[in-house]
C-alpha cells in the first residue's frame, strides 16, 4: 500500500495527532501483510480492524484482502470450536461492511453450522451442504423440501464492538447461545435474504436462502391455507363458540394467525396468539396488520407453556383454539400444551347439564378426536422400510445383520424417535390394498384434563383386528377425525379431499408377512413421549391355534417316544444362527433401504466396474486365480511362489452419501482394494459383518475416513504413489436435485485416476417435460384470498415460495403432460469440455393447456451402454419440478423455448416468452 494517500491526509490535517495516526495505520498495514505471508490470520485480522477503525476511507482498498483474512481466521476459529469468537468477528466485519453480500452470506452459513443447529430432518437421507462462498467447511446434505422464510430483523448486530485479538475472548457485542436454536435459523435466513437483496444475482446466497428456508415456513402452511374446506369448518366452529359467549380467545401455535383472525371477525373481545417460530411470528404480525386487526389481536413470540398471567395475558381465557396436530395427532405436542392451558390459562370447564353463560367457562377447539387405523399392503412402503432381498449383485446379506427403518418403534428405545412416517396415501405410487376393515384405535377428549393427563401414563391397549383380505402386511395406516364441536368435524382419511397426509407405521420383524382371512393383526397402542405409538405388531392365526389345541387334546394319551423325538428335532431346527454370532442392528434412512432394494442399480454398477477393471490390465483379473492354482500344484512338490507374484490391486473409492455396499461388490471383481466412505459406526460394523459372511479376506474392505486426516478433503490418492482405478460419486440427491459441488468433486477426481480409470457415473443427462398441475401450484403458493375466506394472507406467505419442489413421485403426481420428455442438460464428469453453462431447448406442445411446472429427472450413464433412470419404478431417487410463478397458456402445435442454465451445481430453468 502506497503511503502517498496517507501523506496527503497528514498534510491536510496539519497536526501531529494525524501524523501519528497515519504512521500507526501504515505500520499496521505492513504488519497485516507480513502476518498474511506467514499465515498468522488472527493477528492479521486484528491489524486490519485497527486500520479500518482509524482510516475508514481505506475500506475499498483493503476490502478483498480483509475478506480473505476474515474467512481464513474464521476457519481456524471454527476448527478450534471457538464459535463465540468466530461470530463476534463477523459482527465486527459487518459493522465495517454492513452492505457486503459476501460477508452477509458467510455469516448466515456460520449461523447455520451444525454445531449451532441440528442438521437433520425426519425421513431425509444424507446431509448436503449449503452453497459455500468462502471455502468454509459447511455441513452436508440439504433440500428445498419446503419454503423460504420471512427474513429476520437485520438489527441483530450490536452497535459497539470490541476487537478480538488472536487469543482473546469477546467481551462485548457477542452472540450469546442462550438464543433458541430456531432463532439462529431465523437469523441465518435473514443474512441470506439480506445478501440476496444486496445482490440479486448472487447465486450462492439465493441457493442458501432456499435451502435453509424449509426450517422456517414449512410446506404444509401453503397446503392448509389452500384447503377451503378446512378453513370454512374451523371458521364456523370458532364463530359458533364466540356467539355462544366465548369472548376471550387464545390461539396456540398461531402460524399465520388465521384462526385468531376468525375469532376477531366473529366478535371476540380479546384475542391472544402465541407462536414459537420467529419467522412465523413476524409473518403473523404483518398479516394481522394488513387485515387491520393489530389493535384487537395480541401476538406473543413464545411457547404457550411459557405464558404467565398477568405477565403476558391479563386473565384466563374462555376459549383456546389450536391446530397443533400432526399426521399422528399428538406429534406437535397438543397434549402437553392443553394440559398446561387447562391448569394455567383456561377458565374451568362447564360441567354437564349447566346452561350458564359460556364466557364464565373454558373450552377447547378442537373438542375431541377419534383415531382410526387400517392394516395395508403397499409395495412402495415395503420398498422404503424393509430390505426384501437376500442377495445383491452377488453379495449375500447375512441374517445377523438386521436393517431397520427410523420409523420402527421399539419399546426399549433410549431416544424419543418419531415412530411413524407420513404419506399422502391417495398418491402413493402403486396404491395400497386394505387388508382389514377400518378400526378405532383411540379417542381423546381435549376438554377433559384428567383424560389428557392419563394419556402419557396409561398402559398400552392391546388390539386384535380380523383380516378380511389376503396379502402382505406392510404397514398400519393411521388417520383421525378432529371433532371441533358437536356440529363441525374434519377428517384426515385418505379417502377425503384433504390437505393432510396419513401416519404410516411400517411393519418389521415378522417371520412371515403374508396374512389371510381368519388371521388377526395384533398390536399395542399407547401415547408415550407425546407420540401415538403402535408397537408389538404380530399376526395371530386363530384357526391354526385351534387345530393345534384340538390335535393335542385328541392325541395327548397316544404321544409316543417317536413323536417326542420328532418334536425335539423340530425345536432344535428352529435355531437359525450360531449362539455366538455377532448381531448388528443397522438403522437406515428410507432412501437407503430403497437403494438396497434397487437391484438394477447394483447390477449396473457391478457390470460397469467389471468392464473398467477388465480394460485396465486384463491379466490382473485372472492372475489371482492362476496364482492360486499354481500354488496348489507347487504344494505337492514342496515349492511355493514368492510374495513378488502377488499383483498390485486395483483401488476403488466409493464416496457416495450414506450406506452403500458398492465397495463390497467391487471386492468380488478380482484383485481389488475397495474403500468405503461411510461415517456411522453401525454402518461400518454392518459392512464388516457382511464382508465376513461373504468370506472376504480380512482387511479387504477399508474405511476411507480412517485414512483421511481432514474429512473435507475426501478426494486424495489411495497412497502417495498410487492412483484410483474407479471413483464413485453421488451425483443426484434422493430429493431429485443435483448434489452440491459435484462438478468440483469431479474435477479433483479426474486428477486422481490412473490411466484408463473412470468416474461413475461418467455423465448424466437431465430430462424434463411441461405439465399442468394444480396440485403443484397449491403446494407452492396460496392461491388468492378466496381460499382463506377473504383474509389477506397470500401476498405475505408467498414471499417464501421457492422455485423448485422436490421429493416428488412423478408417476402418481396429479398432472396433465403437455409435451413429450426432452433433454435439458448434459453433465459430463469425465469430459468437461462437453458441458455447456447455458442452452436453449425448444419444446413441442402436444396438448393444449396451462403450463404450471416442469418436472425433471436424470439418466445416469455408467458407460455408453449401462444407464440408470432416476424416474424408474425401482429407483430410490425422487423427482423434482420447477414451479412457474405465472402459468403459461399454450396450444397444441406451438413451441415453447426453455432457457436452461448450469452454474456450479445449480440448474435454473426459465420459459422464454
Amino acid at each position: 500500500m502506497s503511503n502517498s494517500r496517507l501523506r496527503s491526509r497528514r498534510d491536510a490535517g496539519g497536526g501531529a495527532g494525524a501524523a501519528g495516526r497515519d504512521e500507526l495505520v501504515s505500520r499496521s498495514l505492513q504488519s497485516a501483510e507480513h502476518c498474511l505471508g506467514v499465515q498468522d490470520f488472527g493477528t492479521a485480522y486484528a491489524h486490519y480492524l485497527l486500520v479500518l477503525s482509524l482510516a475508514p476511507e481505506l475500506k475499498d482498498n483493503v476490502k478483498e484482502t480483509f475478506q480473505y483474512t476474515l474467512f481464513r481466521w474464521a476457519e481456524e476459529l471454527d476448527a478450534l470450536n471457538r464459535i463465540q469468537d468466530l461470530l463476534g468477528c463477523y459482527e465486527q466485519a459487518l459493522e465495517l461492511f454492513p452492505d457486503d453480500e459476501v460477508i452477509c452470506n458467510s455469516m448466515g452459513e456460520h449461523l447455520f453450522r451444525d454445531r449451532i443447529l441440528p442438521c437433520c430432518c425426519p425421513g431425509w437421507s444424507g446431509t448436503p451442504g449449503l452453497k459455500r462462498s468462502s471455502g468454509l467447511g459447511l455441513p452436508k446434505g440439504w433440500d428445498y423440501r419446503l419454503e423460504p422464510p420471512h427474513p429476520a430483523s437485520p438489527h441483530f448486530l450490536p452497535k459497539k464492538l470490541t476487537i478480538v485479538p488472536t487469543g482473546g475472548r469477546i467481551l462485548k457485542g457477542q452472540i450469546h447461545f442462550s438464543q433458541s436454536r430456531m432463532g439462529f435459523r431465523d437469523e441465518a435466513a435473514g443474512y441470506f435474504h439480506k445478501a440476496v437483496k444486496l445482490n440479486p444475482d448472487f447465486s450462492d446466497a439465493k441457493e442458501n436462502f432456499y435451502r435453509v428456508a424449509n426450517w422456517l415456513v414449512e410446506r404444509w402452511h401453503f397446503i392448509m391455507l389452500n384447503d377451503t374446506k378446512r378453513n370454512t369448518i374451523y371458521n364456523a366452529a370458532i364463530q359458533k363458540a364466540v356467539c355462544l359467549g366465548s369472548r376471550s380467545v387464545l390461539d396456540i401455535g398461531a402460524g399465520t394467525g388465521i384462526l385468531s383472525m376468525f375469532a376477531k371477525k366473529a366478535g371476540a373481545h380479546s384475542v391472544y396468539a402465541c407462536e414459537l417460530s420467529k419467522t412465523m411470528y413476524e409473518l403473523a404480525c404483518d398479516v394481522v396488520a394488513a387485515n387491520k386487526m393489530e389493535a384487537g389481536i395480541k401476538l406473543l413470540h413464545m411457547k404457550s407453556l411459557d405464558i404467565e398471567i398477568p405477565k403476558h395475558i391479563p386473565e384466563r381465557v374462555s376459549l383456546v383454539v389450536t391446530e397443533t396436530v400432526d399426521a399422528g395427532l399428538f406429534g406437535e405436542g397438543i397434549v402437553e400444551s392443553l394440559i398446561h392451558a387447562w391448569e394455567h390459562l383456561l377458565l374451568q370447564p362447564k360441567t354437564k347439564g349447566e346452561s350458564c353463560n359460556c364466557e364464565k367457562y373454558g373450552k377447547v377447539i378442537p373438542a375431541s378426536a377419534i383415531i382410526f387405523g387400517m392394516a395395508v399392503e403397499c409395495a412402495e412402503i415395503r420398498r422404503q422400510h424393509r430390505v426384501g432381498i437376500k442377495d445383491i449383485a452377488g453379495i449375500h446379506l447375512p441374517t445377523n445383520v438386521k436393517f431397520q427403518s427410523p420409523a420402527y418403534s421399539s419399546v426399549d428405545a433410549e431416544e424419543t424417535v418419531e415412530p411413524y412416517t407420513t404419506e399422502k396415501m391417495s398418491r402413493v405410487p402403486g396404491g395400497y390394498l386394505a387388508l382389514t376393515e377400518c378400526f378405532e384405535i383411540m379417542t381423546v377428549d381435549f376438554n377433559n384434563l384428567q383424560e389428557l393427563k392419563s394419556l402419557a401414563t396409561k398402559k398400552p391397549d392391546k388390539i386384535g383386528i380380523p383380516v378380511i383380505k389376503e396379502g402382505i402386511l406392510d404397514a398400519i395406516m393411521v388417520w383421525f377425525v378432529l371433532q371441533l364441536d358437536d356440529e363441525h368435524s374434519l377428517s384426515t382419511s385418505p379417502s377425503e379431499e384433504t390437505c393432510w397426509e396419513q401416519a404410516v407405521y411400517p411393519v418389521q420383524d415378522l417371520t412371515d408377512y403374508w396374512i389371510k382371512p381368519g388371521d388377526h393383526v395384533m398390536m399395542e397402542v399407547s401415547c408415550q413421549d407425546c407420540y401415538l405409538r403402535i408397537q408389538s405388531i404380530s399376526v395371530l392365526d386363530l384357526e391354526c391355534e385351534m387345530d393345534v389345541a384340538r390335535s393335542f387334546t385328541q392325541n395327548k394319551d397316544l404321544l409316543s417316544l417317536g413323536n417326542e423325538a420328532e418334536l425335539c428335532s423340530a425345536l432344535a431346527n428352529l435355531q437359525t444362527s450360531k449362539p455366538d454370532a455377532v448381531e448388528q442392528t443397522c438403522v437406515l434412512e428410507s432412501t437407503e433401504i430403497a437403494l438396497l432394494n434397487n437391484i438394477p442399480y447394483h447390477e449396473g454398477f457391478k457390470m460397469a466396474m467389471s468392464k473398467v477393471l477388465s480394460s485396465l490390465t486384463p491379466e490382473k483379473l485372472y492372475q489371482t486365480m492362476d496364482t492360486h492354482c499354481q500354488n496348489e500344484m507347487n504344494s505337492g512338490t514342496g515349492q511355493s511362489n514368492t510374495v513378488q507374484n502377488i499383483p498390485e490391486p486395483f483401488y476403488v473409492l466409493d464416496v457416495s452419501e450414506g450406506f452403500s455396499i458398492l465397495p463390497l461388490i467391487a471386492g468380488t471383481l478380482g484383485q481389488v482394494k475397495p474403500y468405503s466412505s461411510v461415517e456411522k459406526d453401525q454402518h461400518r460394523i454392518a459392512l464388516d459383518l457382511i464382508s465376513e459372511a461373504n468370506h472376504f479376506p480380512k482387511e479387504t474392505l477399508e474405511f476411507w475416513l480412517r485414512h483421511v486426516e481432514d474429512e473435507s478433503a475426501m478426494l486424495q490418492r489411495p497412497k502417495s504413489d498410487k492412483l484410483w482405478s474407479i471413483i464413485i460419486l453421488d451425483v443426484i440427491e434422493p430429493s431429485g436435485l443435483i448434489q452440491q459441488e459435484i462438478m468440483e468433486k469431479a474435477a479433483i477426481s479426474r486428477c486422481l485416476l490412473q490411466s484408463g480409470g473412470k468416474i461413475f457415473p461418467q455423465y448424466v443427462l437431465m430430462f424434463g417435460l411441461l405439465v399442468e398441475s394444480q396440485t403443484l401450484l397449491e403446494e407452492n403458493a396460496v392461491q388468492g384470498t378466496e381460499r382463506t375466506l377473504g383474509l389477506n394472507i397470500a401476498p405475505f406467505i408467498n414471499q417464501f415460495q421457492v422455485p423448485i419442489r422436490v421429493f416428488l413421485d412423478l408417476s402418481s403426481l396429479p398432472c396433465i403432460p403437455l409435451s413429450k420428455p426432452v433433454e435439458l442438460l448434459r453433465l459430463d464428469l469425465m469430459t468437461p469440455y462437453l458441458n455447456t453453462s447455458k442452452r436453449e431447448v425448444k419444446v413441442h406442445i402436444c396438448k393444449s393447456g396451462r403450463v404450471t411446472a416442469i418436472p425433471f429427472w436424470y439418466h445416469m450413464y455408467l458407460d455408453e451402454e449401462i444407464r440408470l433412470d432416476t424416474s424408474s419404478e425401482a429407483s430410490h431417487w425422487k423427482q423434482a419440478a420447477v414451479v412457474l410463478d405465472n402459468p403459461i397458456q399454450v396450444e397444441m402445435g406451438e413451441e415453447l423455448v426453455l432457457s436452461v442454465q448450469h452454474h456450479k451445481s445449480n440448474v435454473s430453468i426459465t420459459v422464454k416468452q
